[in-house]
């Protein structure tokens, strides 16, 4: 199975290199060290997470074709 993973650099200061791994279809998040690591930390849970429902019997999900798409919100509210 494949899956998308959305990365996104963890901005907060003190945890530079540190990248966020979505996976949007599991409902899963986690980090890792640089790109490599963060993908390598997604590759884990999700395999960890999908053995655990395999073994229950229960139905894996499967990914439906998505899209990524942007919202821009007016200064005001960013700055509140």
């Amino acid at each position: 199975m494949r899956y998308t993973v959305f990365l996104q650099p963890v901005e907060d200061p003190g945890f530079e290199g540190l990248y966020y791994a979505h996976l949007p279809t599991l409902g899963l998040t986690t980090h890792g060290q640089g790109v490599e690591g963060a993908l390598a930390a997604a590759h884990d849970l999700a395999d960890l997470w999908v053995a655990e429902r395999a073994s229950r019997g229960e139905p894996l999900p499967r990914e439906a074709r998505g899209l990524i798409g942007e919202v821009e919100l007016a200064d005001a509210v960013l700055s509140a």
